[in-house]
């Protein structure tokens, strides 16, 4: 898996170089024009890091770095001293890999510890600081910046598991404080500097680049800042070409800034908001060629600006930092997360889908532990509820397929006349109760919760490695075997069937060959469109076929009161009349005998 091969690949790489001594003395200072405060440098605004212009390099590890760990049912967090940060995050419920019990590691392969200051000579990850104390949950590390400026920076972590009715914490998010003080007799003022958030690598080969972001909110409106935006690209036929670029930076007010990839997430949330995010476009192996699509990965840093110190004085900033899976139930809960804060999830236009369809199959996995056969009650629990609508809408179409014959002769008759013909249609729709769009309403219903389920399978960690018949993981394709090395996929096949057949059975009330020849078309073009996108999307999409079969299959044995079906000749003569044109010869005559 491509985790694996990027964690071994920097395990086993050569040795990096000496690490560079810290800064401490030889500062460069300059005065604040409004507070006449010296100002202690910081990162620059626009962070750019090391490496080529269309990429950032990963860091070495220092050689002589110490590790100290803190961790509880959830993580293990591994702090190194150089930096004074987080050097990455075990998740010990997430398996990096399928059948093997070893956890997912965020961050294993970054630029910076996650935490650390951002290009800041003296204080960033090339600066070995002090370990001043370590609990089970706590640690706190010191640093003297050009004997100006002490640093303390101290991490606590909730180590025991947490009781169900406490929904004020959540095990995965950390408490981290930076505070500033000042050793001298002046006023000092610090400049601008970033925190980092962490790098992320794409989960799996089949991860594209949207799938690997970073993200803000200015408490009022969220942006995100995806991979494919950094990557460049030839555009469609020459149109919107652009060139890959290490870096883009976002001024804005930040209340919350993340860095994600399919599934994980960090979250950083200050308690004062920062001032913008950096993102860097990362090389995450020099081995890996240039032009392969996932050899990148993102670094992403949020900008802070802290007050000016007076002598002697101090400044702090505080904030929570979560590390852990993108779980909705887990991440909308107000008490513990901003309000906005979902919307890491990246759920699009069709959220409240994805929401309901997500908070339904929690609610069923309860009291089902596997998710498959949570999706396949969910399913039919909505099939259920919006039952009395497709009933309507069937029955319409039933009715509107009976009239095509009058319907025919109706356009024949005033085909010259497009008001006549406007006002003889809709009669005829009166008199035989027909809704023109009733067939339309199972498509309307459905294909909302199609595409937010194909938005929610995007980010639903909950789905990742869940076993389901012979499909190992429902967040992937479930291929059984390869034919002249294409993937043969089972569950999109049987998508695919029962759509064709739920088809035939439907009533078809168009006359118009185009249109009949597209909706056959229809179910293959799903198929191909499903084909290797995850499991889960087509076993939902096959109970949701399987219950409209036998929804069809009923509905037409049943017998249709409403229907006032009438000769034709009939039909046509009202239509006449409503047109203010009298009909001749419409009955049809008696064959001679």
């Amino acid at each position: 898996a491509a985790f694996a091969s990027l964690y071994f690949g920097q395990k086993f790489a050569p040795p990096p170089p000496a690490t560079p001594p810290p800064v401490s003395s030889a500062v460069v200072k300059s005065v604040d024009a409004t507070t006449g405060a010296a100002v202690v440098p910081g990162a620059p605004a626009s962070a750019p890091g090391t490496g080529s212009p269309a990429f950032t390099a990963v860091a070495k590890e220092a050689p002589a770095a110490a590790v100290t760990t803190l961790e509880n049912d959830y993580i293990t967090v591994h702090f190194t001293n150089f930096g004074g940060a987080i050097r990455d995050v075990a998740l010990r419920k997430f398996p990096a890999e399928l059948g093997h019990p070893q956890p997912y590691v965020f961050n294993a392969v970054h630029t910076d510890p996650m935490l650390a200051f951002v290009d800041f000579p003296g204080l960033d990850r090339n600066t070995g600081f002090e370990l001043v104390s370590s609990t089970p949950t706590e640690v706190v590390f010191r640093a003297v910046f050009g004997s100006q400026l002490e640093v303390t920076r101290r991490y606590t972590l909730v180590a025991t598991p947490l009781a169900k009715s406490d929904d004020t914490h959540d095990p995965y998010q950390l408490r981290h404080e930076t505070t500033f003080r000042n050793l001298t007799d002046q006023p000092v003022s610090v400049a601008r500097f970033a925190l980092s958030l962490g790098t992320t690598a794409p989960v799996s080969d089949s991860a594209y680049g949207q799938q690997v972001s970073t993200g803000y909110s200015d408490g009022k409106s969220q942006t995100f800042t995806p991979r494919s935006k950094l990557d460049g690209g030839s555009g469609f036929f020459g149109l919107g070409a652009s060139e890959a670029r290490s870096t883009l930076t976002n001024g804005a007010a930040l209340t919350w800034a993340s860095i994600d990839n399919q599934f994980f997430v960090s979250i950083l949330t200050p308690d004062q908001p920062g001032v913008g995010l950096i993102t860097n476009r990362v090389k995450l192996l020099p081995a890996l060629a240039d032009d392969q699509h996932n050899a990148y990965g993102l670094a992403g840093a949020a900008q802070f600006d802290v007050k000016p110190l007076a002598a002697h004085g101090e400044s702090k900033l505080a904030l929570n930092f979560y590390v852990g899976p993108k779980e909705y139930r887990r991440l909308s809960n107000s008490n513990v997360f901003k309000t906005d804060q979902d919307k890491v999830m990246q759920f699009g236009f069709f959220k409240f889908f994805s929401q309901i369809l997500l908070t339904l199959m929690t609610w069923v996995h309860k009291w089902l532990p596997n998710w498959g056969l949570a999706i396949i009650v969910a399913t039919l629990l909505l099939k259920i509820i919006f039952l009395p609508f497709t009933l309507a809408a069937s029955r319409s179409a039933k009715r509107m397929q009976k009239i095509q014959p009058e319907m025919q002769a109706v356009r024949e008759k005033f085909k010259d006349n497009p008001q006549k013909l406007q006002a003889a249609t809709m009669e005829l729709f009166k008199k035989h109760k027909v809704n023109p769009l009733g067939g339309c309403i199972p498509i309307l219903i459905t294909m909302p919760f199609f595409f937010g389920f194909f938005q929610m399978l995007r980010s639903a960690a909950e789905l990742r490695f869940s076993p389901f018949l012979w499909a190992p993981d429902l967040a992937s394709a479930d291929t059984v075997a390869h034919l002249f090395g294409l993937p043969i996929n089972i569950m999109p096949i049987l998508m695919g069937a029962t759509t064709v057949i739920s088809m035939r059975l439907t009533p078809q009330p168009s006359v118009d060959n185009a249109q009949a020849k597209m909706m056959k078309f229809m179910p293959w073009i799903m198929t191909l469109f499903c084909y290797s996108f995850p499991c889960s999307l087509a076993l939902y999409s096959t109970i949701n076929g399987l219950f409209t079969i036998g929804q069809q299959l009923v509905i037409n044995r049943m017998k249709d009161a409403g229907d006032v079906a009438s000769p034709a000749g009939m039909a046509l003569e009202d239509a006449a009349a409503l047109a203010g044109k009298p009909m001749k010869n419409v009955t049809p005559k008696k064959k001679k005998k």
